[in-house]
């Protein structure tokens, strides 16, 4: 028996949309979201995002002509329905796993994918640029920006709402509001989408203009054109989004976008209108899959899980993170000038309870790092102890802040750097392999990089107990030593361990390195060479007491770290070498090359650049026999 196609099947283009009837697009929609459920439920992803974008999706693919027009999608978490109807349906079952296909837009990847993207908030001012790219050259094609409600109160995506809209630009910007971002979203411009939603905007200001109204004598010209003034004021403040008409923009919706029959005709007028629009439209975050609807900040980004439970696989063990906010909760409560501060990353960063438990001393300001960082000064400078809990991808987006603001001033501010090195399937977006090379050398500014759960959390205590900023930067995943005893005193500064005793040859293991080195000893040691491991845990200042002493001992050193190669730790050790005038010492560098970092797992990419126990024994037994002459 010959099984009959599905109408997904059929789709290998925008193009194939075109001819298809409303019913049809009804019924793809919910074939995109079973096969979108049964793939990701194999790699894993950003489920509840691309769940709740299928109708819009649709739709812009219809109404659009891609990829002549263009689509920028925000941060990318909605874009597998945009992945799956623009010819990579077959690779779908490849997302996110190594040489397989990104989990966010990739121009390298398809032409449809018109704008790289990966962090938030920077659609509008990339739609920006390339209409008005399009209107120098004389072109005639649309652009269109799909920005979440979250992304919405990050800075960027404000500063370019406010440039098109007096510009008077030909752009297209879609809100696609969920009323989510990661978690739920924080600030006055939520409550306010919110108002727009429930009403609550227009009735408030209509019953407020109405009892004015009423109170007025109907008597004399002065109260007339009184009473006129004031219909006419009214008329602009209950027209929602009066905000973005004020910015310049043409205001339309909300629309719901989960309704085809409402929302295609919208776009096919809003198609036909230029200068700067912005359409409103809601939608369910995790719609059509009950698990994520009911739990959209755990299908947020999810691992492999059962399609039919929603089960996830158990992850076993504790985690940095976990560790690391176990530690913040217990110091904040023996010290109430102690805050934690977070950018719209709370289930991410596992503060979670510290929320709960501590909510007047938490502080969730939305995707806003850069502000993020400046409270915190702002705080520090009033004697408050502000802990910046934020991945170390984000912080890049607040680098002048952290140097201008906080280390200019020296203020006791900690930069909790979640996710240092490779994240894993997120990619190049996301990997936090850059920071140690972007803070190293902002002065004032000290550096932990902890090896395991015990070392992360006495480094939390130092970096409190300190007079200027401190960053601690810890590994996604799961700690080696658990046991945290917070009474003991804290590690101090520039002071590093020797993990291992040796003669030959000295292995200095940042970080999570240290477990690969360790393993890596052992076996050298069974081939006769004695190599001492060394734990740095300091990075700025460096323990030179121990480097210069390990160098003359062994008089060959290895460096491995979870970083890129160019301005890391083992630059940092180069240059104090330099410095020391210790020009015989052999030294080599294992981390990664000068390139961004592609997707895999962790593990993946460890051994795809010799992060591992034998690719360290490897480049022992190469720099003993360069340092041996043989």
């Amino acid at each position: 028996m010959i099984s009959k196609m599905s109408l997904l099947e059929t789709i290998n283009s925008p193009a194939d949309l075109k001819p298809l009837s409303l019913e049809q697009l009804k019924q793809l929609a919910e074939e995109l979201r079973a096969f979108m459920i049964k793939s990701v439920a194999e790699t894993g992803g950003h489920l509840a995002s691309s769940l709740g974008a299928v109708e819009l999706t649709l739709a812009l693919h219809q109404v659009f002509n891609l990829p002549e027009d263009r689509l920028i999608w925000d941060v990318g978490h909605q874009t597998y329905a945009h992945k799956i109807l623009t010819g990579r349906r077959a690779r779908f079952g490849t997302l996110r796993q190594f040489k397989g296909i990104s989990g966010f837009p990739k121009r390298e990847e398809s032409p449809y994918d018109a704008f790289n993207t990966g962090h938030s908030s920077t659609s509008i001012s990339a739609a920006l640029g390339m209409a008005r790219a399009r209107d120098l050259l004389q072109a005639k094609h649309k652009v269109v920006a799909i920005i979440g409600d979250g992304s919405l109160s990050n800075g960027l995506a404000l500063e370019a709402l406010n440039d098109a809209g007096h510009k008077k630009t030909d752009l297209l910007v879609i809100l696609n509001d969920n009323r989510m971002s990661i978690s739920k979203p924080v600030g006055g411009l939520a409550n306010y989408l919110n108002r727009i939603i429930t009403g609550q905007w227009y009735n408030r200001i209509k019953q407020q203009v109405d009892s004015l109204l009423a109170a007025i004598p109907a008597v004399g010209k002065t109260a007339l054109k009184l009473a006129n003034y004031l219909e006419e004021i009214a008329k602009g403040l209950i027209v929602p989004g009066i905000l973005f008409e004020e910015l310049g923009f043409r205001y339309l919706g909300p629309v719901n976008a989960h309704d085809l029959d409402q929302l295609l005709p919208t776009l096919q007028r809003v198609r036909e209108l230029s200068g700067p629009i912005l359409l409103h439209v809601l939608t369910v975050k995790g719609k059509g899959f009950e698990h994520a609807e009911k739990n959209p900040i755990a299908f947020h980004g999810t691992p492999v899980f059962n399609a039919r439970t929603g089960r996830t696989q158990d992850r076993s063990g504790i985690t940095f993170s976990q560790v690391f906010a176990h530690s913040l909760e217990y110091l904040a409560r023996q010290d109430e000038k102690i805050v934690a501060i977070v950018a719209a990353m709370t289930s991410g960063t596992a503060l979670d309870q510290f929320a709960q438990d501590l909510p007047e001393r938490f502080f969730d300001v939305g995707i806003a790092e850069s502000h993020a960082v400046t409270l915190a000064a702002g705080m520090a400078a009033e004697g408050l102890r502000p802990v910046v809990v934020v991945y170390s991808t984000f912080l890049q987006r607040a680098y002048d802040e952290v140097l201008h603001d906080v280390c200019l001033q020296n203020l006791p501010v900690v930069f909790a750097l979640d996710r240092g090195g490779v994240v894993g399937e997120d990619g190049p977006t996301h990997h936090g392999v850059f920071d140690i090379a972007y803070l190293r050398h902002i002065p004032n500014l000290a550096i932990f990089a902890p090896s395991d759960g015990n070392e992360l959390a006495l480094m939390l205590k130092t970096a409190l107990a300190r007079s200027g900023p401190t960053v601690i930067r810890y590994p996604r995943g799961v700690v080696n030593q658990e046991t945290c005893n917070l009474d003991k005193p804290g590690i101090p500064l520039g002071r590093a361990r020797v993990a291992r005793p040796g003669k030959d040859v000295a292995i200095l293991g940042l970080g999570n390195m240290l477990w690969p080195a360790l393993e890596a000893a052992e076996s050298l040691a069974r081939k006769g060479i004695q190599a001492a491991v060394i734990d740095p845990r300091s990075i700025k200042p460096l323990d030179t007491i121990t480097l210069a002493d390990i160098a003359r001992t062994t008089g060959a050193l290895l460096t491995v770290e979870d970083h890129v190669l160019a301005g890391g730790f083992g630059s940092a050790v180069m240059e104090f070498l330099q410095t020391e005038g210790m020009h015989h010492i052999k030294v080599e560098s294992m981390g990664f090359p000068d390139r961004f970092i592609e997707h895999g797992t962790q593990t993946r990419l460890f051994q795809e650049y010799g992060l591992t126990a034998e690719g360290i024994e490897q480049r022992v037994l190469d720099l003993v026999r360069l340092k041996n002459g043989s």
